[in-house]
Formats: C-alpha cells, sequence, structure tokens
C-alpha cells in the first residue's frame, strides 16, 4: 500500500461518518472538491464504487460499508498509536476534550485543572458543555463526565468526585405562604420548579427513597427549564421547590437563602465519573490529566 492511501481511507471514513463530502471536507481542513478528488482517486485504484451519491445525499455502497467495517477499527488503532508515540516526550503536551456537564465542569474539572495546567503549559484542554449522552467515539471527545449511573458498560470510569445527593429546597419566603412537605406524596400541594431532560425530551420525575420504598413523583408547577442555574435562581426568588444535586446548593443553605426538606428521602447515589473507551492508547497528557481528576476520599485534615 502506498502512504497517500492511508490518507485517502481516512477521508474516505469522514466522509462515510458525515453522510455528507461539505461537512467531511469542514472537519479535515480541506475543500470539498479536494475531498471529491481524493475519494474518486481511491475508487478509480480498487476498481469499485465506495458512495452512492446524489444531490441531498452520500451512502456507502457495498464495497463502501465493507471497507468502513473491516479497514475503519484498524485505522483508529493505528491513529492511536502515532499519537501515543507523537506524546513520548520530556513534556506531556496534546490537546485533550472532554464532554461534560456544568456543574462538573465548574466543581470538579476547573479547579483541577487550575492546579494542572500551570505546570504542564504544552497540554491544551477543551471542555465541551453538553446535558445528553454524548457518543464520546463517534464525536471524537477523547473522554465525558457523567454521573455514574450514566456510564456504559463498556466504557473505563474513574470516580472524580464523592457520592452525591439529590436536594429538595425552597425559599424562606416561599415556605412563609407554604407548609413544607413531609413526605414526597405532599409535593403535590406544591409549586414546583420543573427540569426539561436534554436526552428525552421529558420532565425529569423526582425521585426519593426511604427504607427500601422508592418513589418517583411527578412535580407539576409554571416555571420548567432545561439548566440547573436557571432552577436555582428561581428557587432562590421564591418562585417554588427545586430539586438539584444538594453539593449545587450548600452554599446557599448554609447561609440560610435555601431550606432543605425531604433530606431523609434522598440517599446517596454514584457521583461524578470522567469515562473513555477502553481500548484507548493512553498519552502521557491524557494519563496526568485522568491522574489529577481522580477522587481518592475526602482529605484529612
Amino acid at each position: 500500500m502506498e502512504r497517500s492511501e492511508l490518507g485517502d481511507l481516512s477521508a474516505v471514513l469522514m466522509v462515510a461518518e458525515t453522510r455528507s463530502f461539505t461537512r467531511a471536507a469542514a472537519r479535515l481542513g480541506t475543500s470539498q472538491s479536494a475531498l471529491s478528488h481524493t475519494v474518486r482517486r481511491l475508487e478509480e485504484r480498487l476498481g469499485v464504487r465506495l458512495f452512492s451519491r446524489t444531490t441531498r445525499s452520500v451512502a456507502p455502497t457495498e464495497a463502501g460499508e465493507r471497507l468502513i467495517r473491516n479497514v475503519g477499527p484498524r485505522l483508529e488503532e493505528i491513529d492511536a498509536e502515532l499519537k501515543a508515540l507523537g506524546a513520548l516526550r520530556k513534556k506531556p503536551a496534546g490537546a485533550i476534550r472532554i464532554t461534560t456537564g456544568e456543574l462538573a465542569a465548574e466543581n470538579i474539572l476547573l479547579p483541577a485543572l487550575m492546579r494542572l495546567l500551570p505546570r504542564y503549559p504544552d497540554i491544551k484542554v477543551e471542555l465541551i458543555i453538553d446535558y445528553g449522552l454524548t457518543d464520546i467515539v463517534a464525536e471524537r471527545f477523547d473522554a465525558g463526565v457523567r454521573l455514574g449511573e450514566q456510564v456504559a458498560k463498556d466504557m473505563v470510569a474513574v470516580p472524580i468526585g464523592p457520592q452525591m445527593r439529590m436536594a429538595v429546597v425552597g425559599s424562606p419566603s416561599y415556605f412563609a405562604a407554604h407548609t413544607p412537605p413531609k413526605t414526597p406524596r405532599q409535593l403535590a400541594e406544591h409549586v414546583c420548579i420543573n427540569l426539561r431532560l436534554p436526552t428525552r425530551g421529558g420532565l425529569y420525575a423526582w425521585e426519593f427513597e426511604k427504607s427500601g420504598r422508592v418513589l418517583n413523583v411527578r412535580v407539576e408547577g409554571q416555571l420548567t427549564f432545561n439548566t440547573a442555574g436557571l432552577i436555582r435562581k428561581a428557587a432562590l426568588a421564591g418562585m417554588g421547590l427545586a430539586c438539584l444535586p444538594l453539593d449545587s446548593l450548600q452554599n446557599e443553605i448554609d447561609k440560610g437563602r435555601l431550606v432543605h426538606v425531604l433530606g431523609d428521602w434522598c440517599p446517596p447515589f454514584p457521583g461524578y465519573h470522567l469515562y473513555y473507551p477502553s481500548r484507548r492508547q493512553q498519552s502521557p497528557a491524557f494519563a496526568l490529566l485522568v491522574e489529577a481528576l481522580r477522587y481518592r476520599g475526602p482529605r484529612k485534615t
């Protein structure tokens, strides 16, 4: 195989992944005409068509599907190994892309990066805030951060934070006009602030458990948001009850700006994990980041 064919194969895989010469060219940093010429050149050498093209769509032919299925994984392995070899330098270097939610980025990732990056100026980290369950392999992320119960079983999962609890809270002004609930079922008598789930588009059912009894409660109210920050602000303004991770509310609770209720109905659950493909060849930069984020329990004083 000629060396140029490796690049041609990579171009074919990008077209197959994006189903578009325009989007593939943008990702590869080349022109659409140059990419079309690359694919056509490979088709001529192989003597088969790899894509069926129309004015509106691009789809692999049978030969294209076979090439993608059998050659694609091998090219990914070669690319990973070349990156690992290129990283064997005295100073760890390279770019790392991570998809994460906003709370984890603010409370865990950013503090760790503030300690790590000044010591390693050749490491670059990009955090993409995304509340959906992103396919990190398809979207070319190095890793993702999600709650432990959301991580796929075929991924390496590294805990980066303690167990978490949800908390139901309201402002003092809200409870001046409403009796605090004693059980989750009494939430039906209250104005609640809903969360729109990014993954399925439905509303989050508030989850409770006590003495082995599990309750999922659908709440009602005038406000619905798809970000935790707006829910917290609305609760502070007395617009209703909110159900959010306790650690994101603790400061307001400690200062008396929010009142915590139903605490005995909110048991702990697995906290945030960094996850990445099990077959990944770790670069020194990525390995450093993993160790900087790894949760080792509460610090002893």
